[in-house]
């Protein structure tokens, strides 16, 4: 089953616990203590186990856990739970049941899949001698896929290891050596890898025979300054911190030859065991899931019964605004809104009626703080009716004009993580098969962010970013100082330079002229990037009244990118290439708003602002240009007035004003099967909701069964006094 991953939420693999053996610092004191047992396991003393698996008690390896164990379980995030109120206490608890369940299911999945190979299969099991032999021989031998991710994972976690501790070495050589500081929201999915990605050649580079940095492979990214003198003392202080925390248990161990430490082996064998576990959830679920690939008719009944039974309950649940404007609030990959309300089409809001529901992106373009403290003074002025809303749309106007913006992304570069790279040393370098293309090489600009993600434009290793599309490099100069910080000097732009910024980008993206910008209201003409009119309005009002609002009027510009497609399915296309123009323009959008937005709550958004057919929590001026963009459809954009700054908001989808079914979708076997639309997105999401409760249906039968007093035993008092740890 392709994402038997996703829907596994093992407990903590009780050898792997590199967090708290690498702290640099020692929280155990006493061997004879520490290497108290505190638990047991071994499920073939369980009543059931004969009944189940006659003959096979001498498959299963009795698992003993030590007191060691469950404090570096602790120190390995465990301790995070008295956030929640636990006490150490409970928490210990908490640690030895996941210890104990995990070891449960390890055994029972060991036996069952060894019980399916067949009668031979357990002589042949009894006579390898390691526990990684026994694991390995399970999943298929030392060939197969299981045992090389297995590797793959212990490894790439190893290597990070050991690259964390030589970081901090290098950091000592360097005594001027900068210190990040500050943030910025960062797209979600950095340097998350394919699922099941494994490397042709990756070993742990260490410094010493064997495991130099020749022998690392192509995929391993050594540090910038490393030596094999820097890697050696890294690689020492990982072993001292292992025999600190008592985690070396041979004497005669060969310590530079990393593969043979006792500590390695066994997180190798807690790899080999999460795979064991992985293929035992596939083989629990064939069943379910041949009943979900159902085809009757050329069609998938059962995902299409879903559907259907999902839209008669948002039929019922979505029938007012309220109700769907908080739906909309909670749109995400695996929450699906099936159906909307409708709503009256007007052309222009009146009576409270305002057309369609939609989402919005907003860069937000903002006063400086002299500009605020001048905003202060004309609000203060309305407030005591010294002039009236229209005078201090007029007042405020003055300010509009001068509002300059920069790329906001200076955290990137010298922020707690440097995410930049120089494109051009990319290019240059021998390992580069083809040279990256991207936004503002032809003014050089020369740094972009997340290389992992970016560069690997074939996506084998690393994925795509999700609506971001990575290509818009920093706006300005950037210098990278000798103690590893940068020199920036971002480039200044008015609201016109960012709107020609915004056009010129999303070009470049879809590969065409295809973005149009018109004036506002209030002047006439082609847009010329010189719109003095906007700025003498005297009044903002509707006709002789002087206390009704022309919100038209606050609107600077407005204009349209031209989609290829439009439709419902092709918004969130999951496909390798997301090659719709609609997804395309919302991925450069979005990445445009972690450029220059400083309304960073936007950024948390899934697909933007939602935003009411109906009167909404927004300032009046960001309600009115948001709402009649949205009548205007997906790929609308506006430039409007606001007391925080210039908003550029950008639509990036509608519901219908009519309401009714949003997809009318046809669960064929060509939709389902074509990755990207709507019906394969929601085949995907069912199918992995509906095979995890399979799994935890499962589980829990088994830890009923066999997790008992008769299987596991406990010695509380070997673990009583750590509730003070």
């Amino acid at each position: 089953m392709k994402n038997s991953k996703k829907l596994i939420c093992l407990a903590v693999a009780a050898s792997l616990v590199m967090g708290a053996a690498l702290t640099g610092c020692s929280v155990i004191n006493n061997r004879a203590d520490v290497m108290q047992t505190v638990a047991s396991v071994n499920i073939s003393k369980s009543e059931n186990f004969e009944k189940e698996f006659e003959g096979y008690a001498s498959a299963v390896t009795e698992k003993t856990f030590l007191k060691r164990e469950m404090i570096t379980a602790y120190y390995n995030g465990y301790y995070q739970l008295a956030q929640q109120g636990k006490s150490n206490a409970e928490i210990f608890e908490t640690i030895k049941e996941d210890l104990c369940t995990n070891a449960v299911m390890t055994q029972y999945a060991t036996v069952s899949l060894l019980k399916d190979k067949g009668a031979a299969a357990l002589t042949e099991y009894q006579a390898l001698s390691s526990e990684a032999e026994k694991c390995e021989y399970i999943l298929g031998g030392k060939d197969s896929e299981a045992v090389k991710r297995a590797k793959y994972a212990l490894n790439t976690t190893l290597n990070s290891v050991l690259d964390g501790a030589e970081r901090e070495l290098l950091d000592e050589e360097e005594d001027d050596e900068y210190s990040g500081s500050g943030t910025r929201s960062t797209p979600t999915g950095i340097d998350a890898t394919v699922e099941d990605y494994l490397a042709e050649n990756y070993n742990v580079y260490t410094g010493y025979e064997g495991y130099l940095l020749e022998n690392a492979g192509d995929e391993y990214e050594p540090l910038d300054g490393t030596t094999k003198v820097t890697r050696q003392k890294a690689y020492r202080a990982f072993v001292g911190n292992l025999e600190d925390n008592f985690l070396t248990v041979k004497e005669d161990e060969d310590v530079t030859d990393i593969w043979q430490l006792s500590y390695v082996q066994d997180s190798y064998v807690s790899q080999l065991q999460s795979e064991i576990l992985n293929a035992f959830n596939d083989k629990a679920v064939e069943d379910k899931e041949e009943i979900i690939k159902e085809v009757e008719g050329g069609v998938y009944t059962f995902v299409q019964g879903e559907y259907e039974s999902l839209l008669e309950v948002q039929k019922a649940d979505y029938d007012t605004a309220s109700a769907f404007e908080t739906a909309m609030g909670g749109l995400s990959d695996s929450k699906f809104i099936l159906y909307s309300p409708s709503t009256e089409n007007d052309t222009e809001p009146q009576a409270g009626r305002y057309g369609t529901f939609g989402y919005v992106y907003n860069i937000l373009l903002p006063f400086s703080a002299k500009q605020e403290a001048e905003l202060k003074v004309y609000q203060d002025r309305r407030d005591k009716d010294i002039i009236t809303e229209s005078g201090y749309f007029r007042d405020r106007n003055k300010l509009l004009k001068n509002i300059v913006t920069t790329d906001q992304r200076e955290a990137w570069f010298n922020g707690s993580t440097d995410y930049s790279f120089s494109v051009g040393e990319y290019n240059s370098e021998e390992t580069t098969e083809t040279p990256l293309e991207y936004f503002g090489a032809d003014a050089g600009r020369d740094y972009l962010f997340f290389k992992n993600n970016v560069t690997d434009t074939e996506h084998k290793q690393y994925k795509a970013l999700e609506k971001y599309t990575g290509l818009y490099s920093y706006n300005g100069t950037v210098k990278k100082n000798k103690n590893g910080s940068y020199t920036l000097i971002a480039k200044k732009l008015t609201i016109d330079d960012m709107l020609a910024e915004f056009s010129a980008y999303i070009n470049y993206v879809l590969g065409g002229d295809k973005v149009e910008i018109h004036p506002g209201d209030t002047f006439d003409g082609v847009w010329n990037d010189t719109n003095e009119n906007y700025y003498n309005v005297q009044s903002f009002t509707k006709g002789d009244d002087e206390k009704e609002i022309d919100y038209s009027l606050l609107v600077y510009a407005t204009g349209r990118v031209n989609l290829s497609q439009t439709s419902k399915e092709d918004m969130l296309v999951t496909d390798k290439d997301k090659t719709t123009d609609r997804y395309k323009a919302m991925s450069a959008v979005n990445e445009l708003q972690y450029a220059y937005t400083t309304d960073t709550g936007v950024l948390s958004q899934y697909i933007g602002y939602s935003v009411s057919a109906y009167d909404t929590s927004y300032i009046k001026e960001f309600e009115y240009a948001a709402q009649s963009a949205i009548r205007e459809g997906v790929g609308t954009f506006k430039v409007c007035a606001g007391d925080y700054g210039w908003h550029l908001l950008y639509v990036t989808d509608t519901f219908s004003t009519a309401g009714g079914s949003v997809y009318s979708p046809s669960f064929t076997t060509e939709r389902v099967e074509t990755e990207g639309t709507f019906e394969n997105r929601f085949y995907t999401w069912k199918k992995d909701s509906v095979l995890a409760n399979e799994v935890t249906l499962k589980r829990n039968t088994v830890l009923k069964e066999y997790n008992t007093d008769k299987a596991v035993t406990v010695y509380k008092d070997a673990y009583k006094d750590l509730s003070g740890l």
